[in-house]
């Protein structure tokens, strides 16, 4: 099976443009989740492309660049940490991935979704669209964006961690490990911390 083979299959349909979007930072402590939308020229080759999660950071942020060249148009968003307190992190996510897609400077006419979940409480992808299990790995546009979400989001966390340098950011990027924990039980929560995902920790105390 190629990469582009959903790719393929939207364009046999009579989409001209089909774009991938994914997300990164559903499960972190801190910080916001972020979504990209891309698409590709047909049948690019992006030597390396592959799910986010199967690549190294070094390797990701070499495909950033390139990735962002390479698209005909490409577009990041995010929903912070707040908004997903008010809201809840399936709204957060579907918002962030529609607000991804309304961005791009080419309108699509077909998204590629990463995941199995078109919509939450309080958002939907209002784009037409077809959702892809694990997408990330089977979807050259939906690789891409994954890679463009992932590495911003990254490079946002380290922004944080300049900010905050108690937390140590740049070492777990939000996320709940050990150290992370550990910098709760030191400082408190910062105003990046996502307050309805504490609740593990606040019962530790």
């Amino acid at each position: 099976m190629s990469l582009w083979d959903y790719e393929a299959q939207c364009w046999e349909e009579g989409h001209r443009l089909v774009c991938g979007c994914d997300e990164a930072g559903a499960g972190p402590l801190a910080g916001p989740v972020y979504a990209a939308a891309v698409i590709l020229p047909r049948y690019i080759e992006l030597p390396g492309l592959n799910d986010s999660k199967q690549l190294t950071e070094k390797r990701r942020e070499v495909l950033f660049p390139v990735i962002k060249e390479a698209a005909e148009t490409w577009a990041v968003a995010l929903v912070d940490a707040a908004e997903i307190d008010g809201t809840d992190i399936l709204t957060a996510r579907i918002k962030a991935m529609q607000k991804a897609v309304d961005a791009l400077e080419a309108e699509p006419d077909f998204a590629l979704i990463d995941g199995n979940r078109d919509k939450g409480r309080g958002a939907s992808i209002t784009t037409p669209h077809r959702c892809i299990i694990k997408g990330d790995g089977l979807s050259a546009s939906i690789a891409a964006a994954s890679i463009l979400a992932k590495v911003s989001r990254d490079h946002y966390m380290l922004e944080m961690a300049e900010r905050y340098p108690e937390y140590q950011f740049d070492r777990h990027k939000g996320y709940g490990t050990k150290l992370h924990y550990e910098m709760l039980d030191k400082y408190g929560p910062s105003p990046i911390h996502r307050l309805t995902f504490l609740k593990s920790w606040e019962g530790k105390g």
